[in-house]
């Protein structure tokens, strides 16, 4: 061990750096901590300002000075006295006196008393951090933060300084790696080892950006000298991060374009041909214009890459059902994936309803599929006899076997893992590939998600759509609304009820659709015909309710948010959404995207709890969250707009889910934020990749290495090495 830690370099164990050990190294690693260079890597969540140090004489000559400021300052003393007040109210104060050795100063704290009274020792040498008043007729700082010190040089490190505070887990803290003993450890590695950083940019980008070294931005953005030091090694940090994601994109997206051979499609045939004759609408100029890209691809003897966006109702199934024929045309299998098995039943009766005239094999497959019919199906996809299969997760399971798969579309991608799509495109050869989403995707988020594809944006909606007017409605205020319901339904028109819950829940106080549907049929709606749909249903139970409610036998559909992706009935004019506040931005888009799909005014309602939108209400960071959203949704139809909105409020791991697999996390940069910086690294390293593809230039090598070093499961390591 000794041995070891005496010839220790960044790349070492991080259970050998002296004070670690198995189960701390164990702990760190959990944090994405396992070398000595990680813990220079590792980035604080914020900073506090202590570098303002004064002393209680200070503070008395100068109280004009500090008594109104904003601006917190730093007391350095021992702990003299510790007691408990109890106030005129009864509540309890605990409070703590310190001497600096030029006077002393109160800090109190009103809640958790228990908690400070065990922190704090006679003797204790601290640092106490906070606003001065005057309380009681002395100095005193309420609810202060502080840190116990030593009387060695660590006092530079905890205080009188701007301070990094860094993110720690219980576990983490249980082993006593609390920010302080972060701190601590990473000094050391900077004091020891921040000579051995290598730059890894190189100098033409550094000079043309006016970046600091790395080294001086690892040091300073852990102990910065000044505010100014902080944001120029935040701003190289930040470039660096982003401009080694674009990188491996740029290489992707090259490795793409010249060393896989893809399929060939040579024509548009008759399918297509009498298929566009039949459609029974017109496509929009935003339509045509992303079917010549598509086309553009598939005629390539690349393989095609590209990501379709587009709002709710633009029309972007039958832009794929037409690449689908093509490829049905040059005598290829197509396989659609969706997230749901209700969106892949809706898509198959969707497909079967526009083709009806036409010679094409559709089949179904998803896992509620009997074993006798899905056997049946695995046969006609392996015999090729199955020309379009839309299906689930079950169309990449062990057993699915395609003859000649020619081309992939995965809607609502982001509900699906990097693995289970490359599932899917791995069982043809090369074939072609066209993503979809109707979230609409924050072009900085494309960028950084998406780089390595092409992308076609279907920015224009259907002719003769009308605007969807939205309102949000207080809950104590369903009457009206129900008797508006009554009056459209009486029009012949329909609606959607829509609750966040399938059943009732003790823990959160929501409306349940089950308990709701039982209400709305039998007491609020009783002359009309009331459906319910949610996700626990059978698959043939959910496609006769939604049969009947396309039919017209079903005026009013109670559902959950099965419904808030694929579901089209142009009649369905009315949305209400129970319990808004609940939803994500992008799942109140969605939901609203399910009507507006006629030729008749549509309306959306947001039902909010009442004492939410009351303004003395003092909210709660989630409550006033939630509101904005709603208010957000209410303000635009804008896809984009709320998309970016969407990405402000929940940052992008959220944006798309805490699963998503593959979700690349920042440690410094904020996508959300910095779209500048975003652009200018993609910018620099495209324009590298383009040059100098292989990084076989000297001025490239440090890139070469770097860029193996943080994505080597995802460079060719055979063709950059």
């Amino acid at each position: 061990m000794a041995d070891k830690r005496a010839t220790l370099t960044l790349e070492s164990d991080i259970r050998y750096l002296k004070g670690i050990g198995e189960k701390r190294s164990l702990a760190l690693k959990d944090v994405g901590i396992e070398k000595l260079i990680d813990l220079l890597y590792y980035a604080p969540i914020k900073y506090i300002d202590r570098s303002t140090v004064i002393t209680v004489a200070d503070l008395k000559r100068n109280w004009w000075k500090f008594s109104g400021a904003q601006e917190a300052v730093t007391f350095i003393g021992r702990v003299v006295d510790k007691r408990t007040l109890v106030a005129s109210s009864g509540r309890e104060i605990f409070e703590l006196t310190i001497d600096d050795g030029t006077g002393k100063i109160s800090c109190s704290w009103f809640n958790k008393i228990e908690y400070f009274k065990r922190q704090f020792e006679f003797g204790d040498f601290v640092a106490v951090f906070g606003k001065p008043t005057i309380f009681k007729g002395k100095i005193n700082l309420i609810h202060p933060e502080f840190d116990f010190l030593t009387e060695s040089d660590s006092i530079n490190i905890h205080t009188g300084r701007i301070v990094p505070v860094y993110p720690s887990t219980s576990k983490l803290k249980s082993l006593g790696l609390n920010t302080l003993k972060l701190r601590e450890l990473i000094s050391s590695v900077i004091n020891d080892y921040i000579d051995y950083v290598e730059e890894n940019l190189p100098h033409k980008l550094i000079l043309k950006y006016n970046l600091v070294p790395l080294k001086f931005a690892l040091k300073s953005i852990h102990f910065p000298d000044s505010r100014w030091d902080l944001e120029v090694s935040l701003k190289r940090l930040k470039f660096e991060e982003l401009f080694f994601l674009q990188l491996l994109l740029a290489r992707k997206h090259y490795e793409l374009k010249h060393f896989e051979k893809g399929i060939s499609f040579t024509k548009i045939g008759e399918l297509v041909r009498r298929f566009s004759q039949i459609l029974p609408f017109q496509l929009t100029n935003a339509q045509r214009r992303v079917i010549r890209e598509i086309w553009r691809d598939m005629k390539s003897d690349r393989p095609m890459n590209r990501l379709l966006q587009g709002d709710v109702g633009s029309g972007k199934t039958v832009v794929a059902l037409i690449a689908m024929l093509i490829a049905a045309d040059n005598g290829y299998q197509s396989a659609f994936m969706a997230p749901t098995e209700i969106l892949a039943e809706q898509h198959y009766a969707t497909f079967l309803n526009l083709l009806n005239s036409l010679p094409v094999k559709i089949r179904l497959l998803t896992g509620s599929i009997k074993p006798k019919e899905k056997k049946e199906i695995l046969s006609e996809i392996q015999s090729g006899e199955a020309q379009i299969v839309i299906g689930t997760h079950a169309l990449i399971q062990e057993g699915v076997n395609f003859k000649n798969l020619g081309l992939v579309v995965i809607d609502e991608q982001h509900r699906f893992g990097v693995m289970q799509r490359a599932t899917l495109i791995e069982k043809g050869y090369n074939p072609d590939v066209l993503i979809m989403t109707a979230t609409p995707i924050p072009r900085t988020l494309a960028l950084t998600v998406y780089g390595d594809l092409d992308v076609s944006v279907i920015d224009e909606m259907p002719k003769g759509r009308r605007k969807i007017k939205t309102e949000i409605i207080p809950d104590d205020e369903k009457d009206r609304l129900y008797e508006f319901i009554r009056a459209k339904i009486k029009e012949g028109h329909q609606a959607y009820i829509v609750y966040p819950l399938i059943e009732e829940s003790e823990k959160l106080d929501l409306e349940s659709a089950i308990k709701n549907y039982i209400y709305l049929k039998n007491e609020v709606f009783p002359e009309f015909k009331v459906g319910l749909i949610h996700g626990k249903m059978p698959g043939t139970e959910r496609q006769e309710i939604m049969s009947d409610f396309r039919d017209r036998k079903i005026q009013i559909l109670v559902a959950t948010t099965v419904i808030e992706v694929g579901i089209d009935v142009p009649n369905a004019t009315i949305m209400v959404i129970e319990n808004a506040e609940r939803f994500g931005l992008s799942q109140l888009h969605q939901l609203r995207g399910r009507i507006g799909r006629g030729e008749r005014q549509s309306y959306c309602f947001l039902v909010v709890k009442s004492s939410l939108l009351k303004s003395e209400t003092l909210f709660d960071f989630e409550e006033s969250k939630a509101v904005e959203r709603v208010k957000i949704i209410a303000s635009t139809l804008d896809g984009f707009k709320i998309a970016e909105k969407d990405l402000e409020l929940r940052g992008p791991g959220e944006f798309f889910g805490t699963r998503q697999s593959g979700f690349m996390k920042f440690k410094f940069a904020n996508i959300a934020t910095d779209q500048k910086i975003l652009e200018i690294a993609r910018k620099e390293a495209f324009e590298i990749i383009k040059e100098d593809p292989d990084l076989m230039k000297p001025e490239h090598f440090c890139l070469r290495e770097e860029l193996v070093k943080r994505y080597s499961d995802s460079v060719d390591l055979a063709k950059v090495s």
